[in-house]
């Protein structure tokens, strides 16, 4: 599943692509849309929510939001009109044309249409989100705040759970886990202070701040070689030299995968 960077960029590109223009094609291909015209109405604007778009539209008086999410496979692409679509034609979900570009969303995850003003109804139930253009110390304290509240699971699914942080994926989770010397399964109430709780939302704003611009996330500095634990089981750990582990966390049915230097990481 992306990282809340990589939809904060899809976020970004959405805009400048479709903001402030008409829609002359406007086709949203799920059961519960498919008679909803929107040609002639104009985007207004796309932003991210942690890993959820929004996608707002004015037509006439009414204001709505395109609520899509991308989940594990969906991706948005922007074309010229007419140019060959880079994925099959029944994997789309949403089509959005301009005079100047068309917007394809396939595989979404979600797709909604709702009232402008009924957002919270599909995001309200978030955390903080981790790239909100105004995040300070009172977002850093509400996270805290959400995840001492799940002081009882792991660090890992702590940071996964999207209600105590949103923009938090897999990978993210791992890379943090290994920076902070801690092994995935450590409870979230035995993370020592300094720099505690509070740290692990101050290191997951910074990493996917510094990695919002560029399409190679890195945690290591290097891009060439940007990822300390992630997907790299059997390998050896760039710090130590261990051969990195790989395991499953979560409860029954929503494990994840997870990677770990043993050295690094003790239990």
């Amino acid at each position: 599943m992306p990282e809340g960077d990589t939809v904060w960029r899809t976020a970004r590109a959405l805009h400048r692509a479709l903001s402030g223009r008409d829609l002359t094609e406007a086709d949203l291909r799920v059961p519960q849309l498919a008679t909803v015209d929107l040609r002639g109405a104009t985007v207004a604007a796309t932003q991210s929510r942690g890993k959820h778009l929004l996608t707002r539209i004015h037509q006439g008086p009414d204001r709505w939001t395109l609520h899509t999410h991308l989940r594990m496979e969906g991706s948005w692409h922007l074309l010229p009109p007419g140019q060959r679509w880079g994925r099959p034609a029944h994997q789309a979900r949403v089509v959005l044309g301009t005079p100047t570009v068309t917007a394809v969303g396939f595989s979404l995850g979600v797709v909604e249409l709702l009232p402008t003003a009924a957002e919270d109804d599909v995001v309200g139930h978030l955390g903080p989100d981790l790239l909100a253009p105004d995040w300070g110390p009172a977002h850093r304290d509400e996270a805290v705040r959400r995840l001492l509240a799940a002081a009882d699971r792991s660090v890992h699914e702590a940071l996964l759970d999207q209600t105590c942080l949103a923009g938090i994926g897999n990978m993210y989770a791992g890379e943090m886990c290994f920076l902070r010397g801690l092994d995935p399964a450590t409870p979230l109430s035995a993370v020592p202070d300094p720099p505690g709780i509070a740290g692990l939302a101050d290191l997951a704003h910074r990493l996917l701040f510094l990695n919002k611009d560029r399409a190679t996330q890195a945690t290591t500095g290097d891009l060439r070689q940007p990822l300390w634990v992630y997907a790299r089981a059997g390998r050896p750990c760039r710090r130590c030299g261990r051969t990195i582990l790989t395991g499953e966390l979560g409860p029954p049915g929503r494990e994840r995968v997870t990677f770990w230097c043993p050295h690094c990481q003790p239990r």
